[in-house]
């Protein structure tokens, strides 16, 4: 995107449980929570831990890798800025420390597409201050 070119997306609003998150994608690195008490690893970002109910955690680096676990192919533009994006296809992945998450995979074609696909998260600077994570297939697994 050039200088002159205007974002004109929906953007993220970052609160105190998901600021380490966004910060981490800004340093192109995947951040997961990490309870303190138990040490499950959470994402989305949240306050308590769903396992024992701690209210401590800290943020560790995933490996940005994990499997396809299920897609749909977006053709209607839910927002005005998405419009030139379609048609995209949006995955739900399963990392390999065990949570999912879901983002853009980008570059297979819809024929290629299966679960269990293996993908790694990659990261796109959008605008200042805004980086977000795409996936691509994963030829080295």
């Amino acid at each position: 995107m050039s200088a002159t070119q205007t974002y004109n997306k929906l953007v993220p609003e970052p609160t105190s449980d998901s600021a380490g998150y966004w910060q981490g994608l800004n340093e192109h690195k995947l951040l997961l929570q990490k309870c303190a008490g138990c040490g499950t690893i959470r994402h989305y970002p949240r306050p308590m831990c769903p396992s024992c109910h701690s209210m401590d955690s800290t943020w560790v680096e995933a490996s940005g890798r994990g499997v396809v676990h299920s897609w749909t192919i977006t053709h209607h533009a839910f927002h005005p800025g998405v419009r030139d994006d379609l048609p995209y296809t949006l995955a739900t992945i399963d990392l390999a420390e065990g949570v999912r998450m879901n983002a853009q995979l980008r570059g297979v074609a819809p024929e290629m597409l299966r679960i269990g696909l293996p993908v790694r998260v990659k990261f796109e600077t959008v605008k200042e201050g805004l980086t977000l994570p795409y996936l691509v297939a994963d030829a080295g697994a």
